[in-house]
């Protein structure tokens, strides 16, 4: 006899091969802006099965002054993001995995000495929007603009998606232990709904538990580009 009651989002069952991003409430004052690592390994030591699940991913928090993505401060020693009470923790992760998730809830993590209390999650299926913005891309060629797009195109070229209209911002590093991580945010416009889809549940690149190659639904290409940013508009 076998009993499977299965996760709903917004009245919708969730299929086994979906994906989903799980919003966390946080209490938390703020964090330092190159948070990632620190962040991976306190949550990894509540869910350490995030990094052999190939569809999960941990984001990295942004405040509302930046979440485009294309805003954020420099990453220094002393700087911090100032976090308010809508400020959210989001894991991305297979539905197969939703209530393993929920354990986060209710736990105390320290951040480089900046606590945080995680509270209940909110469950959000994938946008089907057609603009996708991932604000950390881990690819190589990451010093030239140029060459970080052509190894994007070609990426996508082997998931079935045709890059047509893509925007790269300049380059992040995350630091690590082993060393810094360069990457570069990658805006992804006209994308047919299948495709978005498609994007988010695969993502792009390596290192998805510091936040890496996750893509995000976004309004639109138009508000993130500034006229000296127009020439970085590729058309493929």
């Amino acid at each position: 006899m076998l009993f499977w009651e299965e996760e709903k989002v917004s009245g919708e069952t969730l299929a086994q091969g979906d994906v989903v991003d799980l919003f966390f409430s946080i209490n938390c004052r703020s964090l330092p802006v190159d948070h990632a690592f620190q962040l991976t390994e306190a949550i990894l030591a509540v869910l350490p099965w995030i990094v052999a699940e190939p569809s999960a991913g941990i984001h990295q928090i942004h405040v509302a002054s930046s979440q485009n993505g294309w805003e954020r401060p420099e990453a220094t020693d002393d700087q911090l993001l100032v976090l308010s009470r809508r400020t959210k923790l989001t894991l991305r992760v297979p539905s197969t995995r939703v209530a393993d998730t929920k354990r986060l809830t209710g736990a105390r993590l320290d951040i480089s000495g900046h606590a945080m209390t995680v509270g209940a999650p909110k469950i959000r299926p994938l946008s089907s929007q057609s603009t996708q913005l991932a604000r950390y891309l881990a690819l190589p060629a990451v010093d030239d603009e140029s060459s970080f797009l052509r190894h994007a195109a070609t990426e996508l070229d082997a998931m079935g998606i045709t890059l047509k209209k893509a925007l790269c911002g300049k380059a992040r590093p995350i630091r690590t232990p082993e060393g810094r991580i360069q990457t570069r945010s990658l805006l992804i416009a006209n994308l047919p709904p299948e495709h978005a889809l498609l994007l988010q549940r695969e993502g792009l690149g390596p290192h998805r538990e510091l936040g890496c190659g996750l893509f995000l639904g976004h309004k639109g290409i138009d508000p993130v580009i500034r006229p000296d940013d127009e020439s970085a508009l590729r058309d493929a």
